[in-house]
């Protein structure tokens, strides 16, 4: 890299101006791509649905029937026969 010579003040607080606004401008770029991958990390819509559909399955007259069938289930899992 070649060395540059200023022949004023002028040109060095020129150059650290500029330099001070493309380290800003890289700044800003790595937090927006950090952001960018904490939002394809943690998929809020995806979360909200999920809640949606738990909501909609164990709500009214379903949802009863479905919260008595699951121990129900569940301990016909636990207790089947191994093999059969």
């Amino acid at each position: 890299m070649e060395t540059k010579k200023y022949s004023s003040y002028a040109q060095i607080e020129n150059d650290l101006e500029i330099l001070k606004i493309e380290r800003e401008i890289h700044y800003q770029k790595i937090e927006l791509s950090i952001n960018k991958t904490k939002e394809a990390l943690v998929p809020s819509k995806a979360i909200s649905f999920i809640g949606n559909v738990y909501e909609n399955v164990f709500s009214g007259f379903t949802g009863t029937i479905v919260k008595a069938l699951i121990p129900i289930a569940i301990n016909w899992y636990k207790n089947r026969k191994r093999g059969d």
